[in-house]
C-alpha cells in the first residue's frame, strides 16, 4: 500500500507546477498587450514627427482649412467632423440606450428580456460597412424625402451620426444595464416599502444610485463614435468643414485616414505623415475621453455590501 503522506506533497508539487506555467502564460499575456500599446504609440508619434517637420503645431491645430493639395494643413475641420458625428450619436443613442436599460431591468419580464438584450446587441456585430451602406442606400434619400435633407446630397453628417448611434447603442445599453442591475434590491424594497410608485423609485432611487455606471457607458460609447471608421467614411463625406448644420456633408479624421491610405501618398511625403499626425490627436481625444470615463466611476462609484 501506498503512503497517503507521501502522495499529497507530490500532488501540490504538481498543483504549483501548473499554476506557475498558468501565471507565466497570463503575466506573458499582459506584458504583449502592454508591448503592442507601447509600439502602436511609438510607431505613431515617431512617424508623426516627420510632419511636424514641415507644418507647424500652431498651424496644425489652429487652422481652419484642410486642403492638403494647397499646403493648408490646419486639423479643425476634421475634428470638427469627428465631433459633430459623436454628439449626433450620441443624442441617438444615450436616451433609448439607458432608456432600454431601464426598460430592461426594471419592466421587462424575464422572458421578454431574453428575447430582447440580445436582440438589441446584435446591432454590435453588425459590420459598419454595413451600416454605411445602410445609411447612404436608405437613410439618407429617407431624410430627403421628408425634407430634412436637400435633394441631391449624396452624404450627410446626420445619416453618419445615425448609423453611428445605432452602433454604440448596444455598448451603452449593456453597459448601463449592468450598473442599474447592480443596485441592491433592499434600495428599491425601501421605497416601496415608503410607498413609492414604480415609476418614482427607478427615476428617484435606481438611476442615481447607478448614475456613475450609466455616465461611464455614455462616454465609453462617445469614444467609441469618435474613432468610427467605415461607417463615417461612406455616409458623411470626404469634405473638410466647419459647417454646423447637421445634415451637411463633413469629414472625420478615420475618413481623411482611409481616403490617404487608399491613394498613392508616398512615404516621407507631407501627405503621408499627415495621417499619422491626425492619428495621434485622435489618439489623445479618445484617450482623454476614456480617462474621463474612469474619474468619472472612481469618484462617483457607490459600493454596496
Amino acid at each position: 500500500m501506498s503512503d497517503p503522506s507521501s502522495a499529497a506533497p507530490l500532488r501540490s508539487a504538481r498543483r504549483s507546477k501548473r499554476e506557475q506555467v498558468i501565471l507565466f502564460l497570463l503575466a506573458a499575456a499582459a506584458a504583449i498587450s502592454v508591448f503592442v500599446t507601447v509600439g502602436i504609440v511609438a510607431t505613431l508619434f515617431g512617424e508623426g514627427t516627420s510632419f511636424f517637420k514641415d507644418v507647424s503645431v500652431t498651424d496644425f491645430l489652429f487652422g481652419t482649412e484642410w486642403q492638403p493639395k494647397d499646403g493648408k494643413w490646419g486639423v479643425l475641420p476634421l475634428l470638427f467632423g469627428s465631433i459633430k458625428i459623436a454628439v449626433i450619436a450620441g443624442f441617438v443613442a444615450i436616451p433609448l440606450g439607458v432608456g432600454a436599460a431601464i426598460y430592461l431591468s426594471e419592466y421587462a419580464p424575464e422572458r421578454l428580456r431574453r428575447i430582447v438584450k440580445p436582440v438589441l446587441e446584435m446591432l454590435a456585430g453588425l459590420p459598419t460597412i454595413v451600416l454605411g451602406y445602410f445609411a447612404v442606400t436608405t437613410l439618407t434619400p429617407t431624410l430627403q424625402n421628408v425634407g430634412v435633407i436637400p435633394d441631391g446630397q449624396p452624404f450627410s453628417g446626420l445619416s453618419a451620426g445615425i448609423v453611428v448611434g445605432l452602433l454604440i447603442l448596444p455598448l451603452v445599453s449593456s453597459l448601463s444595464e449592468e450598473a442599474i442591475r447592480a443596485v441592491p434590491r433592499t434600495l428599491r424594497e425601501g421605497a416601496y416599502g415608503l410607498g413609492a410608485t414604480k415609476p418614482t423609485v427607478c427615476m428617484r432611487v435606481v438611476v442615481p444610485a447607478a448614475l456613475s455606471g450609466i455616465v461611464a457607458s455614455c462616454v465609453l460609447g462617445l469614444s467609441r463614435a469618435v474613432g468610427e471608421t467605415m461607417a463615417v467614411t461612406l455616409a458623411a463625406g470626404l469634405l473638410p468643414s466647419l459647417n454646423p448644420d447637421p445634415t451637411a456633408e463633413v469629414q472625420t479624421i478615420t475618413s481623411y485616414i482611409v481616403q490617404v491610405v487608399r491613394g498613392e501618398a508616398a512615404r516621407g511625403t507631407t501627405q503621408y505623415g499627415s495621417i499619422f499626425a491626425v492619428g495621434i490627436l485622435l489618439f489623445v481625444l479618445t484617450f482623454a475621453i476614456n480617462m474621463i470615463a474612469v474619474r468619472i466611476v472612481r469618484k462617483y462609484r457607490t459600493v454596496y455590501q
